[in-house]
């Protein structure tokens, strides 16, 4: 089970991650941050960096070493991490590697509810997924392979892993699209049926009537 951290937004680990290579100020950590793609892997908000790094600064695991000024520009507040600031970077990592966590996500719960559409119209869904999945996975690859002599590879594991996951996705949704398509899905003309005529298969209707399973109403002319 996650820990509850002092600072638990997201923001606040890829902030540590960037002021342990130098002391920064906000600037600078937004700037390296964008640069190494931190807003797509970690979902981070960008207007929530100054209350992020303020909270960080509070609970010891930053601490201000001065300021400076660039021109007319108004004065800015350099940061550093503290030793506490590195014992949070390092434990924190560890838990987000080694501790499996349910995620929720949005294709998961549509799944949870896919029996509301008729099995024709899941085949004509799932395949304009697999359609943009194929697209997104061969960007991703593409990407992948220009980098692969410019950038260590251990930069780009979060990547790979992202592709590895999405290709999963695809082979997993064609799968799922097939079997719909050819009638092999179990009792997929049931399904058919229940959106045709309103007739609920037997097997489900028994699962409502005790609680085990919750089914939607469908309206027929």
């Amino acid at each position: 089970m996650a820990r509850k951290r002092k600072v638990a937004n997201l923001m606040g680990l890829a902030v540590l991650s960037a002021v342990v290579l130098q002391p920064m100020h906000r600037y600078e950590i937004a700037a390296r941050l964008r640069a190494w793609g931190k807003d797509s892997d970690m979902g981070i908000k960008w207007g929530s960096l100054y209350t992020v790094v303020d909270n960080l600064t509070k609970h010891g695991f930053l601490e201000i070493t001065g300021s400076e000024r660039d021109g007319a520009r108004p004065e800015r507040t350099i940061y550093r991490i503290t030793d506490a600031g590195r014992a949070e970077l390092t434990d924190w990592t560890r838990e987000l590697v080694a501790d499996p966590e349910p995620e929720q996500r949005r294709f998961t719960a549509g799944l949870s509810v896919l029996s509301v559409l008729p099995p024709d119209e899941v085949v004509e869904l799932l395949t304009q997924r697999i359609t943009k999945l194929d697209t997104v996975i061969a960007e991703s690859r593409a990407r992948l392979a220009a980098l692969a002599d410019t950038v260590p590879r251990l930069f780009l594991i979060e990547d790979d892993y992202e592709l590895t996951m999405l290709a999963a996705e695809a082979t997993w949704s064609r799968a799922l699209r097939d079997s719909l398509a050819d009638g092999s899905f179990p009792d997929t003309e049931g399904w058919r049926a229940w959106h045709r005529d309103g007739t609920l298969p037997q097997d489900l209707a028994e699962l409502a009537a005790e609680g085990g399973a919750t089914t939607p109403h469908t309206q027929h002319d």
